[in-house]
């Protein structure tokens, strides 16, 4: 069961797409385990990150719930033939190894929507990372929307929405606050360092 899409929350426009997703959670025995906020907009953070299937299930998870989330993924990932899927389902392709300032583009997205939900992987990659990126505190603190964390926890093939944190624009402190939330779930292939 999932919960229920709130009334302020961007939408799949589609009953079939979030009927279909619903019915691979069932036969999986995939979940997600909260409560979605009634918000317009927001950042959802989700980690740890270890593996290409986090992508595939988190996707079945939110046409699922019926939530329109636009996901910052690498922008190789959208060339090719799978880019013809990915972007209809709301995936931003980002060059990593371009200077854009893509915290600016992505506070300029909010500025521009009524309602926008903006899915990132605050590690930056599948590979273990010492430090998360900051830019999804940049974000947040920029569009002034709160960031809602969400735990990857494979071996009860759960997804867990925490908390609702928001940024205070002191970056450091705001990462030592979140980052710990997320250490007692586990990957596929680790947990959060």
């Amino acid at each position: 069961m999932l919960p229920p899409t709130p009334p302020q929350a961007p939408r799949i426009h589609s009953r079939f797409w979030p009927w279909l997703a619903r019915c691979i959670l069932r036969l999986s025995g995939w979940r997600l385990v909260g409560e979605l906020p009634d918000l317009p907009k927001l950042i959802i953070i989700g980690a740890p990150h270890s593996s290409y299937w986090d992508g595939v299930w988190g996707l079945v998870m939110k046409v699922a719930a019926g939530v329109d989330i636009s996901i910052m993924i690498k922008r190789e990932v959208l060339n090719g033939p799978l880019g013809l899927i990915l972007r209809p389902l709301g995936m931003i392709g980002i060059d990593r190894r371009a200077a854009t300032n893509v915290p600016a583009q992505m506070i300029k997205r909010f500025a521009e929507h009524d309602r926008m939900w903006l899915g990132i992987t605050p590690e930056g990659t599948r590979k273990p990372v010492r430090r998360w990126k900051q830019g999804f505190l940049r974000i947040a603190h920029g569009a002034n929307v709160p960031i809602q964390t969400l735990f990857l926890d494979y071996p009860s093939k759960t997804f867990v929405l925490g908390p609702l944190v928001h940024a205070s624009g002191d970056a450091e402190a705001d990462m030592a606050a979140i980052r710990p939330l997320f250490r007692p779930y586990r990957g596929k292939h680790r947990n959060t360092e």
